[in-house]
């Protein structure tokens, strides 16, 4: 009996024991990571992970769309923004997610670059009555005379009918009413057709424009207020030649592999 015993025992002590196996499964893959162009900046966010031992992200970046990916950093929130970066220069970002066991997913699918750009905010006077502080060069963020000839727009106010207008410095110069939107993000890519034959566009509070100038980049404003004979407005400028790029959110293609 005194061996039953002891055999019952070993039995209920190892029914009792659960032999845990290592933890090797990776957590999903990061989705819908897009990016948001800024100045001298690149804004990167996607839809969180649900696992319950999820531990963060991890954000890569590369200069081209194939090849090898740095990690440049490990975040807890699904969202990043890279300072690191130069205006101008095309980036190529994916993310990954990882566990507290630390099993690492694939870089996400969806690769996305983007290319950070100028932006700001100017008044001009009108041409008529201020002519030396009526036009805007875009590539260095300069309020100068509206026949300078590094000026790419310049403003000039109607007196008689109250109409605001928004002239091309030069007939290389073309320039397009992009109609109303809540900010200056609203505009994300400059369209290849839609420019005014005539040169000059009629300004509307809260319309977005868009200005292909006459050295092949481009750029975009937004009318933020105006009145007798000046307009204050918000302008980003693509410096990467012949990028139609302007905001978010980021472009992005579908790779079969990211390495």
């Amino acid at each position: 009996m005194r061996y039953v015993g002891i055999i019952m025992i070993l039995f209920l002590l190892i029914s009792c024991c659960k032999i845990s196996e290592p933890d090797t499964e990776p957590p999903a893959v990061p989705r819908g990571v897009i990016s948001i162009t800024g100045d001298r900046a690149v804004y990167l966010q996607w839809y969180p992970n649900n696992e319950k031992d999820l531990a963060g992200y991890n954000v890569y970046r590369n200069y081209s769309p194939g090849g090898f990916f740095d990690l440049i950093e490990t975040v807890f929130t699904p969202y990043f923004v890279d300072y690191n970066v130069t205006n101008g220069v095309t980036y190529y970002y994916a993310v990954s997610a990882f566990d507290e066991a630390g099993n690492e997913s694939d870089l996400s699918p969806d690769l996305v670059y983007d290319t950070p750009r100028p932006e700001g905010t100017d008044i001009l006077k009108s041409y008529l009555t201020d002519p030396f502080e009526s036009g805007f060069d875009f590539s260095s963020g300069e309020v100068l005379p509206y026949d300078g000839t590094q000026t790419d727009i310049y403003y000039e106010y109607d007196t008689l009918y109250e109409i605001h207008y928004m002239n091309c410095a030069n007939d290389s110069t073309d320039i397009q009413d992009f109609g109303y939107m809540d900010d200056l993000d609203g505009i994300n890519y400059a369209p290849e057709y839609g420019w005014s034959y005539l040169g000059w566009v009629e300004l509307i509070v809260g319309h977005g424009y868009i200005v292909w100038t006459r050295d092949n980049h481009f750029a975009k404003f937004r009318i933020v207020d105006y009145g007798n004979g000046w307009c204050k407005f918000d302008w980003a400028y693509q410096i990467d030649e012949g990028n139609r790029e302007l905001a978010p959110p980021g472009t992005r293609e579908s790779l079969n592999e990211v390495q």
